[in-house]
């Protein structure tokens, strides 16, 4: 089993200091499997107004390249070679690739689903993560409720698994109604991808938790990243440390220590 580690969106303004999409790509005995998408080809060659919006407020250079189909192919696969496709949650910046895998089941929790489909119309907040166009050619849904399953102590929703791998869902709510974290086994230790539970590694320190950002922007952010999952993240590194490889979507340290590159490859500054 075989785990590439993919930035699918580089963000130039995400304080305190630019950040990436950590996605995964993962060969597995059930062909490739991807765990997020960031932004698709659709969203750079006819973006909507919402994606357009977000991407000239977060510097986002809109370079097709690092969509999730390009560097799949890239890498020598053919993007049909994705089966599957894990979601943390259904955001813009996370989903706007499944457009570009038609054909790939797509896997989400249930409660994140009927969010996204149904938004309350009076929350600004929940509406403006998600873009109908990304789900707009149908994609073929498997939707995951809690079965009483538990993984390191937390609730779990059992995925996909092989002889020697498997993945889960593992509900991080708080971002999002339905946000999960997806964990990956390999040969040697977990990989726990916790989308947006969190945002720079500093959050989820068991011993020194604190929050990147100013002061005058502390409120706003504590909105759009409630600390609901952190005491749960914090406690899991603590107690399960040597088993489980914690990681968020944009933390480009994180990402890079992952990749194998320096800071400044991983946010295009080489």
């Amino acid at each position: 089993m075989r785990v590439h580690h993919l930035n699918c969106t580089t963000i130039h303004t995400n304080l305190p200091y630019p950040g990436v999409t950590h996605c995964l790509l993962v060969e597995t005995s059930d062909g490739l499997v991807l765990v997020d998408t960031g932004f698709g080809v659709g969203d750079y060659a006819a973006p909507t107004r919402h994606v357009r919006w977000f991407t000239a407020v977060n510097g986002i250079p809109c370079d097709v390249e690092e969509t999730a189909v390009q560097q799949i192919a890239g890498l020598g696969y053919e993007p049909k070679d994705v089966r599957h496709i894990l979601l943390t949650h259904l955001h813009l910046d996370h989903v706007g690739g499944i457009v570009d895998f038609p054909w790939a089941q797509v896997h989400v929790f249930e409660a994140e689903y009927e969010t996204a489909m149904r938004p309350r119309w009076f929350s600004a907040i929940e509406r403006v993560g998600y873009v109908p166009a990304h789900w707009a050619h149908s994609p073929k849904w498997s939707l995951h409720s809690l079965a009483g399953e538990t993984w390191m102590g937390l609730d779990c929703a059992r995925v996909l698994e092989g002889p020697d791998w498997e993945m889960l869902l593992v509900p991080l709510v708080g971002h999002s109604r339905g946000h999960c974290g997806v964990a990956v086994r390999t040969a040697d230790r977990w990989l726990l991808h916790c989308g947006d539970a969190y945002v720079r590694n500093m959050q989820v320190d068991p011993d020194n938790p604190r929050s990147p950002f100013p002061r005058v922007v502390g409120p706003l952010v504590r909105k759009l990243f409630p600390s609901q999952p952190l005491a749960k993240l914090q406690a899991l590194r603590r107690d399960h440390g040597e088993e489980v490889e914690l990681f968020c979507s944009h933390d480009p340290i994180q990402f890079a220590r992952l990749r194998g590159i320096s800071v400044e490859e991983a946010i295009g500054r080489s």
